[in-house]
């Protein structure tokens, strides 16, 4: 991992690059769908991705493409599952693609697993017909898939599969859960060459090691100040703040990293919430005043005029991006930390993987990370 950001950083400080160079008025995304097996050996895979998911957004949130940042995307499939259809090749759709990181979260804390027949090729090529990748070529568009049986399972070929991602230009990478060698020989590793995607191995049944802060506590607290920080409001705020609720407690039920990580995530731009909270709403320009139902505000709101509801978000907003910011700032000397506590990471788990894949593939469409 070292030695490929340094390869990274090298490439990037030699090279000039163009963003967009085929559709310069889109913004680039980072479309990522993850196909997970939920059979019965993968609840630490499944353990793996619910402690890691925040991890990964908050390292995809610092990619660049010159000045422009990159929208990030996630879609969940499950597959190997005996409580799925088996006319559908025991695959679900958990999740679209979605930038709604409560919802990613929820969907993965709800995913159970039971054994079954793991069916690669048709889950890969479910996936690319059902999901609406786009035609930006300088999207950077990629597919993970992880399981521990062998990829030729399934009446429809992985290669088929494979040739269709070619065609919508969609990297598969896949993680073998297992033996290097035995994912080779079960053709993993050709799954993934063939769309000139990664082929990774990792213990999905490693304990997470997480290194307590100093730092970690002064996160969670601000944390607790960032949630007062929403004002829900339309016909599903309510909900949603529930739900943005429970994920901080799911999160904490793992272990308290996992709450920090995702408190880095709550503070980055990545955290998207303009459908609910009308603090996001307003910075976006996804809401009228005049035509606000007052009645959907918290009750301290709803009989304050518009000047006076205007005040009020505004000084929302002030304080919500001060504590983002020093949320950042406690992250940052977090991370000089624990980079002081460990060596370079040998770990080969989920976080790992998937990182180190999509800053390879990133460089490609001209991503670059701060």
């Amino acid at each position: 991992m070292k030695t490929l950001l340094k390869l990274l950083i090298i490439t990037l400080t030699i090279s000039t690059f163009t963003c967009n160079a085929n559709n310069p008025k889109a913004k680039q995304q980072i479309k990522v769908a993850l196909l997970l097996d939920t059979s019965n050996s993968m609840d630490g895979l499944i353990n793996q991705a619910k402690t890691q998911l925040w991890e990964i957004v908050n390292e995809l949130s610092y990619a660049k493409c010159g000045t422009n940042q990159p929208d990030l995307q996630i879609a969940l499939y499950e597959y190997g599952n005996d409580d799925l259809e088996q006319s559908d090749g025991f695959i679900r759709q958990v999740l679209n693609f979605s930038e709604d990181l409560d919802e990613i979260s929820e969907k993965l804390f709800a995913l159970k697993t039971n054994g079954g027949s793991e069916y690669c090729g048709q889950v890969i090529n479910t996936s690319l017909k059902n999901l609406k990748w786009g035609t930006n070529k300088d999207d950077l568009k990629i597919i993970f898939i992880a399981g521990n049986e062998p990829f030729t399972q399934g009446k429809l070929s992985y290669k088929e599969a494979a040739s269709l991602a070619n065609e919508k230009d969609v990297t598969v990478n896949t993680i073998f859960c297992g033996n290097y060698e035995n994912g080779i020989s079960g053709k993993w590793q050709e799954g993934a060459h063939l769309t000139k995607g990664d082929y990774m191995t990792i213990d999905h049944n490693e304990k997470i090691v997480h290194i307590k802060t100093p730092y970690d506590r002064i996160i969670i607290e601000q944390n607790n100040r960032l949630n007062k920080t929403y004002i829900s409001y339309g016909a599903i705020g309510k909900s949603k703040q529930k739900l943005q609720y429970e994920q901080d407690s799911k999160a904490e039920e793992l272990d308290e990293e996992v709450v920090v990580k995702r408190a880095v995530s709550k503070s980055s731009r990545m955290y998207k919430n303009a459908s609910w909270d009308l603090v996001d709403a307003v910075k976006d320009k996804k809401v009228d005043y005049a035509k606000l139902n007052k009645k959907s505000l918290p009750k301290h709101l709803q009989n304050k005029s518009t000047a006076e509801l205007k005040k009020y978000v505004e000084a929302k907003q002030k304080e919500r991006k001060e504590i983002q910011q020093k949320i950042q700032e406690l992250n940052n000397l977090r991370k000089k930390y624990v980079a002081t506590k460990t060596k370079t990471s040998k770990n080969k788990n989920l976080e790992n993987a998937l990182i180190g894949s999509i800053k390879k593939q990133a460089m490609k469409k001209n991503f670059s990370w701060r």
